[in-house]
């Protein structure tokens, strides 16, 4: 349900770490999508995505270009409520204009009508983080015209949860519109014996008529940027007035002095857990990759500055927002979310092979093996949940929830995206500190009838699809 194979894809198409556990089908949008592209966004492409150029404009193109190009998975998207925001707004922290408005919600329809399977949002990013809730609204409605849903990285994951929720639940009313929850969590040891009440706190609304699902990865940390640890103002702009704020003694003294608080306004994954809990992965500077295992408390002691000042420093040389894991969360989270029915599962992880240039950055293991292990140990050895659930939970009830068609069940004249596996076998292998490592007990996998992985090998097939949405204007004609 949220996968990042966007631009490694287009490097490798076969995508070995998703098609070895299993996944047929990768959706990707999470707050930013691949189009539309505005000619501003395209010429700044490279500085936000892997140093890649685009030659396509909206996110029909894109995703037509991954078909054509060759992949293993089938691909589908949202459309990134960010996206049509930089789009129209740019990068700056200002209010839409009704005139505006109307223009992201115009981007909207068309990228649903190209096959687009909702609008999704990513809260605590900037610029998404300067959008109000009533914006939200706005371009949820409409994607819900073409029978979409709206997916959300929610506001806060940790002491401002339930403010969260409450946001996803009033857009979901507004808007007339299914909502899902991107990897159901709490980043906020405080809240952790708190999750049965976010919990209530959805089936509430769920009882009330809403459909309100959520997705998950099944490991007790996260991973996402150092920009995490930071306060909105500092990013706003981008990039590049992100790095030249952070090189001035007064602007550092001040971000400093921020990312020590624990406020109410933003969510401070170090506030959360501290320099020791966050561990670098994932550097684009040749120079920095040996850092790549590291926390940031190791490579502040290491630099003999402070960890907020080495957070600001490592951006700053790597000009990205340098990857990183957040140890925040907890195992019995994990346990209750995986247990819950409307739960699907998701690696919000790149799609790559394990060899050459890849393995000089870390991943977290969810990029090798989040499926095999619901399969393994959450089914097999913990028994929190029924194969017949986990698999359903995989595939038809995500399928489902994307109004896809002739997909995530097995049925005659439904596409064969088939796997085939020993449950007594299928086993994760990837942990946080040695995260190359495929899973095994994936016999076969068949995407659209076509054999892409047998006994431990990729067959060299590229048989992926661009899957279209509810909207699309070819299921109208």
């Amino acid at each position: 349900m949220i996968a990042w194979g966007v631009t490694s894809l287009i490097r490798d198409g076969r995508g070995i770490s998703d098609i070895s556990q299993g996944i047929t089908l990768e959706v990707f949008g999470e707050g930013n999508s691949m189009g539309p592209l505005s000619p501003t966004m395209k010429a700044e492409f490279p500085k936000y995505w892997d140093q890649v150029t685009p030659s396509w404009t909206t996110l029909g193109e894109y995703l037509e270009f991954l078909e054509e190009k060759g992949v293993s998975s089938n691909v589908a998207s949202f459309i990134g409520a960010t996206t049509a925001r930089i789009h129209v707004l740019g990068r700056d922290d200002v209010e839409a204009s009704p005139a505006q408005l109307l223009e992201m919600q115009s981007l909207v329809r068309s990228a649903m009508q190209e096959g687009a399977v909702g609008v999704a949002s990513s809260l605590i990013y900037t610029p998404a983080s300067f959008a109000s809730t009533e914006e939200l609204i706005a371009l949820a409605s409409a994607a819900s015209e073409f029978g979409g849903i709206y997916a959300s990285h929610m506001r806060n994951e940790g002491k401002g949860i339930f403010e969260a929720l409450d946001e996803l639940i009033t857009i979901a009313r507004e808007a007339d519109i299914p909502a899902e929850i991107y990897h159901l969590k709490i980043s906020y040891p405080p809240f952790w014996d708190r999750f049965d009440d976010v919990l209530e706190v959805i089936e509430e609304a769920r009882r009330s008529g809403l459909n309100i699902t959520a997705d998950m990865y099944p490991y007790p940390a996260g991973s996402t940027g150092l920009d995490a640890i930071m306060p909105p103002w500092v990013k706003e702009g981008g990039i590049d007035q992100w790095i030249a704020r952070m090189q001035d003694p007064d602007t550092r003294a001040r971000l400093v002095k921020a990312m020590q608080e624990n406020p109410d306004d933003w969510d401070n994954r170090l506030a959360s857990g501290g320099a020791e809990s966050v561990l670098l992965v994932e550097f684009r500077n040749p120079d920095l990759k040996h850092l790549a295992g590291m926390t940031l408390a190791e490579v502040a002691q290491q630099r003999g500055m402070s960890p907020e000042e080495t957070a600001m420093d490592l951006v700053i040389e790597d000009r990205t927002r340098v990857g990183a894991m957040y140890f925040n969360q907890s195992e019995d989270v994990v346990r209750k979310a995986i247990q819950q029915p409307w739960v699907s599962f998701c690696t919000d992880a790149v799609s790559i092979a394990a060899e050459g240039d890849q393995l000089l950055n870390h991943r977290h293991p969810r990029t090798y093996g989040t499926f095999p292990r619901v399969l393994g140990h959450y089914v097999r050895d913990l028994q929190l949940l029924s194969l017949e659930q986990a698999v359903h939970r995989a595939s038809g009830l995500p399928a489902t929830n994307l109004s896809l068609r002739n997909r995530g069940f097995l049925r005659e004249g439904y596409f064969a995206d088939v796997l085939v596996f020993d449950p007594a076998t299928i086993q994760d292998h990837a942990t946080f500190e040695q995260p190359h490592q495929y899973s095994t007990g994936m016999e076969k996998v068949f995407v659209n009838g076509e054999l892409v992985f047998e006994d431990g090998e990729h067959t060299g097939a590229l048989p992926g699809q661009f899957v279209r949405g509810p909207g699309w204007t070819g299921w109208r004609d």
